[in-house]
């Protein structure tokens, strides 16, 4: 007996140990099995786990569209300068003519070409109207950002833009992110950066003056929507604590939204310059060119899948757990037997699945041991299927009961033993959040049943 105890304290201090050691990826990458087949003294059973698809360069699937639509140059052909000097006018745009014409695609294509490839405006020929430009990619689909959104200017970088996004398919908007080269004079708001926010005001909208020079030097093209700058507010300066960024995500519902969209819009409101005063002899030298917006992503698919297919221009998720949409956002049809629910990242590293599970089960019981969904009596058996499994790393004995760790009780495991202790499982001691104790009903079911269902294993019921 202290054997065996010895050898249950050493794996869970293993576990303990691998898991405050283990540095995960900073792009959210190790939540990349939905489920898999462990071993056990009854043989094989599933153990499942929340999942999520890999990060990928999510500029492959959107659509792209600007507004006004015939913004983009060389209908009628053009002649520009350059911002630095303005007699220097040998770039020309033409959409009659590959090699001359700068299509919206080209702020797609693959970069490190020579020449460089990129979109290009008209130019403010309409000054002093402004030069104004929506450009709008949509993916029909909610996505979760995981790296910085890159914008690479070909042109001067703009010296007022907005970046906006939207959650309901273009419907509505929110702002991002405000750039000016004069935060106040723009947009009437103090000028701050990334580095003055907190875990308190993260979801705050800020102006930055960061990225708007006018002039087009060596190493200043790009400007920057900083995801994971955020992150490190909760994760640390190298993302090496993420454990505490998804504890955070899986209990702050504004904060997963905050990094969730299914748009996002670039409205471009004043050209690089270079200069307090616009050249208005020479209005070829105010454009914009972008030559790579980079958004580094994954389908969200709300911890029920480990795969996003595109197919017929449209992404979606291959569901798992019993659930369905585009999304995984729901319970399949004959698995409605309790509410859906989002799957967890904790407890690390697995998460939770939040299964959904059948549909035929009792309503009593339903009711009183709703977490696990136990079926009809007559129906099967405990842990003798994919479904009803024992939980929390129980293991099943003889098809008809789960002998639990020492953390956990319960038919199935289901209950942290710490709800039984002095204090509870909010106690000083337990480490764990305060739970909602059962209802006296389900614990009078649970003592009416238990002998019958200890004594008869036909009798034990079954999720399905």
């Amino acid at each position: 007996m202290r054997f065996h105890l010895a050898l249950t304290l050493q794996a869970l201090w293993a576990g303990v140990c691998q898991a405050a050691m283990q540095h995960y990826p900073a792009a959210w990458g190790h939540y990349d099995v939905c489920k898999s087949q462990v071993y056990s003294d009854e043989g094989l059973t599933w153990d499942y786990m929340a999942c999520q698809p890999e990060a990928a360069d999510m500029t492959q699937y959107l659509k792209v569209t600007l507004d006004p639509p015939n913004i983009t140059c060389g209908d009628p052909p053009e002649t520009y300068c350059a911002l630095e000097n303005p007699y220097m006018c040998n770039n020309e745009c033409d959409a009659t003519t590959d090699e001359l014409a700068h299509p919206p695609e080209l702020m797609f294509d693959t970069e490190g070409r020579n020449p460089t490839t990129f979109w290009q405006s008209t130019s403010w020929k309409k000054y002093p109207k402004a030069l104004l430009v929506n450009i709008t990619l949509s993916w029909n689909k909610t996505i979760e950002l995981t790296d910085d959104i890159v914008l690479t200017f070909e042109s001067g970088r703009p010296e007022q833009m907005v970046l906006e996004k939207s959650l309901d398919y273009g419907r509505s908007w929110q702002p991002y992110q405000f750039y000016a080269t004069d935060c106040l004079d723009a947009f009437t708001m103090e000028p701050k950066t990334v580095q003055d926010l907190t875990q308190h005001t993260l979801l705050d909208i800020i102006c930055t003056e960061d990225y708007s020079r006018g002039y087009v030097w060596k190493n200043d093209k790009t400007v920057r929507f900083e995801i994971k700058d955020r992150f490190a507010l909760f994760a640390g300066p190298r993302l090496h604590n993420m454990a505490s960024l998804y504890g955070q995500l899986d209990t702050t519902k504004n904060l997963r939204d905050f990094f969730t969209i299914t748009d996002l819009r670039i409205r471009l409101l004043r050209p690089a310059t270079g200069a307090t005063m616009v050249d208005e002899n020479n209005l070829s030298r105010y454009f914009y060119a972008i030559s790579d917006i980079k958004v580094q992503g994954r389908c969200k698919c709300n911890l029920h899948a480990n795969s996003c297919v595109y197919d017929k221009e449209k992404l979606s998720c291959e569901c798992e757990h019993n659930t369905t949409g585009p999304d995984c956002g729901r319970c399949k049809k004959s698995y409605q037997g309790r509410a859906w629910s989002a799957g967890s990242y904790l407890p690390i590293p697995k998460g939770t699945a939040n299964t959904c599970i059948p549909s035929n089960i009792g309503p009593v019981i339903r009711q009183n041991v709703s977490s696990l969904g136990v079926a009809n009596r007559k129906e099967a058996r405990v842990c003798d299927n994919e479904l009803l499994r024992c939980q929390n790393g129980g293991v099943c004995v003889n098809n008809v009961r789960c002998s639990c760790t020492s953390d956990y009780s319960g038919l199935l495991c289901e209950n942290h033993r710490c709800e039984s202790e002095l204090g509870g499982c909010g106690g000083p001691d337990s480490g764990q959040a305060p739970l909602t104790p059962p209802s006296l009903p389900g614990l009078l079911l649970l003592l009416l049943l238990g002998p019958a269902l200890l004594r008869d294993a036909s009798c034990w019921p079954a999720l399905l």
